[in-house]
């Protein structure tokens, strides 16, 4: 991770004058063992399938948008179309399991740690810098789905 002096005087402008959005938490989730929980991956890489659209990076405030990546895929077949450029992508770009660790999570499994994997996982763009569709009517629709599919636990690996 970039420290704040590192990045180009334009972003560690925005940065520091970037307003910040605080969430209240609602009621805390039942708890269920891991090695019987059903498990889906989200991410905000910004990962799709080489079907599925890339997300839309000339959205000024983000792409609030989310994209379906099948249980079955092979992680190095998931494409890229993160739009910030305050990080190396470089690490992603060598292993997606860094930013989607489907294949980790599929050790998991064989072993007997987790219970289940979900079908499908969810990925999202990150650097949304006007969340306000994302927070209203993205993120609760996806995690309505989620719920749908029966999973107990979302494990997000933010970038």
């Amino acid at each position: 991770m970039a420290e704040l002096d590192e990045l180009p005087l334009w972003m560690r402008a925005f940065m520091k004058t970037y307003h910040y959005r605080q969430s209240e938490w609602s009621t805390a989730a039942p708890v269920k063992p891991l090695r019987e929980a059903k498990i889906a991956l989200v991410t905000t890489a910004g990962l799709h399938t080489p079907e599925q659209p890339a997300f839309d990076a000339s959205n000024k405030g983000g792409d609030c948008s989310y994209r379906w990546i099948p249980g079955e895929i092979s992680v190095n077949d998931l494409q890229i179309a993160h739009r910030s450029k305050a990080f190396d992508h470089s690490g992603i770009e060598q292993d997606r399991n860094l930013c989607f660790p489907l294949d980790r999570f599929r050790e998991l499994l064989g072993e007997g740690k987790i219970g289940d994997l979900n079908y499908r996982h969810l990925s999202f763009m990150g650097s949304i810098t006007a969340p306000g569709r994302l927070i209203r009517e993205t993120a609760p629709e996806a995690a309505r789905l989620l719920k749908a599919d029966q999973v107990d636990v979302a494990f997000l690996t933010p970038v």
